[in-house]
């Protein structure tokens, strides 16, 4: 990854960017996994799959999880991303931390972007108290520092007397907060959480939240993964919609989630022609959309009283 910093492409750019602290450029990702073969499924190459059925070893097939995404991130932004499991959200997810390379396309970013749960590697037979200290201290924290912060990331763990337990003896819920409260430690530029919210009671989201935006208000940002679009309402102020790879809205979060929630309805009714409409209508709206904010004002190039 790249600490480069460059202009959204036009495709994809809603307004003027100002300050970007993350551009996805073109993004794909295509894994190549093994498959029993499928009518939509894309083959590798003729002779890979020759040479493989010599060996005796099972198909492989390529798919496509990110299709040629391209987005800017601003500083203050809370930009929330949405879409079915498999949608490909994660990936793109893994691919902003610099954890995956993209098959093509670039990712650049202001700084080395913050994902819940990766950048520090937590101690199962220590306390939640030693982890947090040991995970501040490992993202160059001074001892001075992690004491001054030390009663602020306690109370955003909510973890009660269990603070002081060995984090083994944690529910994966209680084990999320710690890792929110060690991810957050340090004010990152870059924030990613990938359903992190979601694990907890409400006492962990109202905290969890006030973090969140404590982080907005310092210029950083956040892009945030969730299933929970009462969540997303709350907490971001664009939501980006993501479909078999494909980047289908960009926008406000009222408006995205609106058409996604008609969208799933659909699905759930059984209604998959219906859906697909609904989807391709958002996408071809969103390129409209894209069209009129690039298309040259009647005139702008007149000179004046021309």
């Amino acid at each position: 990854m790249s600490a480069e910093t460059r202009p959204a492409p036009t495709a994809r750019r809603r307004r003027a960017v100002r300050n970007p602290a993350v551009v996805v450029d073109d993004v794909t990702v295509v894994y190549t996994v093994t498959s029993t073969g499928g009518g939509d499924e894309v083959p590798v190459p003729r002779a890979v799959r020759l040479a493989r059925r010599a060996l005796g070893r099972p198909p492989i097939v390529q798919n496509r999880a990110l299709n040629r995404v391209t987005l800017a991130v601003e500083e203050g932004e809370s930009v929330g991303f949405i879409g079915r499991n498999g949608s490909g959200k994660s990936t793109l997810m893994n691919v902003v931390a610099g954890q995956l390379n993209p098959t093509s396309g670039r990712v650049y970013a202001v700084d080395t972007p913050a994902k819940l749960g990766v950048n520090v590697s937590l101690v199962p037979a220590l306390s939640g108290e030693r982890n947090i200290r040991l995970g501040c201290l490992a993202q160059g924290m001074t001892p001075a520092e992690v004491d001054d912060r030390m009663e602020k990331l306690v109370h955003i763990a909510a973890l009660d007397d269990a603070i002081h337990w060995p984090m083994k003896a944690y529910s994966s819920g209680m084990a999320a907060r710690l890792r929110f409260a060690v991810a957050t430690a340090t004010d990152p530029h870059i924030l990613i959480l990938d359903e992190a919210l979601g694990t907890g009671d409400a006492q962990f989201r109202d905290r969890g939240q006030a973090r969140m935006r404590e982080i907005r208000e310092q210029a950083g940002c956040i892009l945030f993964v969730s299933h929970s679009m009462g969540e997303v309402r709350q907490m971001c102020s664009r939501v980006v919609w993501i479909d078999a790879g494909e980047l289908v809205m960009d926008g406000p979060p009222d408006e995205v989630i609106e058409v996604y929630e008609r969208f799933m309805k659909e699905l759930a009714a059984g209604n998959n022609r219906t859906a697909e409409g609904v989807r391709d209508e958002a996408a071809a709206r969103m390129v409209r959309t894209e069209l009129d904010d690039v298309a040259p004002r009647p005139g702008a190039d007149e000179e004046p009283g021309g």
